[in-house]
């Protein structure tokens, strides 16, 4: 099997981990304020995978680290402003499909803002991901919302994110304003993913430490609640997206976005 149908199959288990993520996030922002959950899920993913990675994470270069960490800030925003369209949607259906569109956007973002061209097969299944998601998701009409701005406002943030994890995570040349040819290493699947959810847990932290109460939740901790939060660490969070960045790496296309 070729990398680029390595990459789409392990897509593929990315999009199931994505769904079953969904369900344990809207069950924890039940109970607990929705930025200090994500930043519980995403510390404690991010944690778990930098044990593992602490040897692929002391050989890193500046200039890896410093991608590494600006994949997680993008996506850090990103993941900020999904979380309050789920907090504040009345449909789970709505805000799936809005956050879809997010990787039917990433080529469109590839082709303007890092002038990547994309095969033709892609701009063909654009229009039908879109009708299909819409077919799937808007059973009762769409109807805009503050929760719904917050998911478009998503979606428009994970193309990038995507787009940025994929850079990240393969070789590739650049040329500088001066003209001159520089080799960027790739940032080893590990240690990208674990530098890039400690961040998205730093930056949700701090937006909810500045927006939310946390007295209420510590004074009425809920055993269902750790559950939901380890549950949506381990599989949706740190298995999900340890899986998806090895899948981008293995293609720097952007075409499989469509799985997704």
């Amino acid at each position: 099997m070729s990398d680029a149908r390595k990459s789409d199959a392990l897509l593929v288990v990315v999009t199931l981990l994505a769904a079953i993520s969904w369900m344990f996030s809207k069950e924890a922002v039940l109970l607990m304020p929705p930025l200090l959950f994500m930043a519980a899920r995403f510390l404690t993913a991010g944690g778990i995978l930098a044990l593992v990675a602490l040897p692929a994470l002391k050989r890193l270069t500046f200039d890896q680290a410093r991608r590494a960490l600006g994949v997680g800030l993008v996506f850090g925003i990103a993941m900020s402003c999904w979380v309050l369209g789920l907090f504040y949607s009345e449909s789970l259906g709505e805000g799936a499909f809005l956050t879809s569109l997010g990787v039917v956007i990433v080529p469109i973002i590839a082709r303007v803002i890092f002038k990547e061209r994309q095969p033709m097969s892609t701009w063909l299944a654009i229009p039908i991901a879109v009708a299909g998601l819409a077919l799937l998701s808007l059973e009762n009409g769409f109807r805009p919302a503050l929760g719904q701005l917050y998911f478009v406002a998503a979606a428009c943030i994970f193309a990038l994110y995507f787009n940025l994890n994929t850079r990240a995570a393969n070789q590739r040349t650049v040329t500088d304003r001066r003209g001159n040819v520089i080799d960027k290493a790739r940032v080893p699947t590990l240690p990208l993913t674990s530098l890039a959810l400690l961040t998205v847990g730093l930056v949700t932290l701090s937006g909810s430490a500045i927006s939310e109460p946390w007295l209420p939740t510590l004074n009425n901790l809920q055993p269902m609640m750790f559950v939901w939060v380890l549950a949506s660490a381990v599989v949706g969070t740190a298995g999900r997206f340890l899986l998806q960045t090895y899948a981008q790496s293995l293609s720097a296309q952007s075409h499989g976005v469509v799985i997704l």
